[in-house]
């Protein structure tokens, strides 16, 4: 018998709402072994880009691909923290300026562990994981988002 754990699911439709992180956050009330979390919310921003403001960002992804890469960089997080729960949420589908697109939500039993697995969290979904964002301009074109 493995010992592996599922994959857990990653995916949202569309934007993460404020109820969907308040739930996530409540859940956790009941684990009174945790003494800090951390979130982190990417957003979508209202860029200027050659004169043309972005509206919104439609994400899309290789989803079997980025869900093994989600579950690799859980993996070596818990290895390297000692986390007590971790969960990361990205959106897909369309997602307006000013939304959110990424819930990343770390909970350990002392504050210092939340703050520097967040950073490294967040650094590896934007470096290693296969998901696409189309930028898309208030006069209906559109270019292809690199992460930055």
């Amino acid at each position: 018998m493995s010992s592996e754990k599922p994959i857990k699911k990653s995916f949202v439709q569309g934007p993460i709402t404020a109820n969907f992180i308040g739930n996530s956050i409540a859940k956790h009330q009941s684990k009174t072994s945790i003494g800090a979390h951390n979130i982190f919310l990417g957003q979508v921003r209202a860029d200027e880009i050659d004169g043309k403001i972005v509206t919104a960002i439609e994400y899309s992804a290789y989803e079997e691909m980025a869900e093994q890469s989600f579950h690799q960089i859980r993996e070596a997080a818990f290895e390297k923290y000692n986390l007590t729960c971790l969960h990361i949420y990205h959106s897909l589908g369309l997602v307006k300026a000013g939304e959110i697109c990424l819930f990343v939500f770390v909970s350990a039993t002392k504050r210092k562990l939340v703050y520097e697995a967040l950073e490294y969290l967040v650094e590896e979904i934007k470096e290693k994981v296969a998901i696409f964002g189309k930028e898309l301009f208030e006069d209906d074109s559109y270019q292809w988002k690199t992460n930055n």
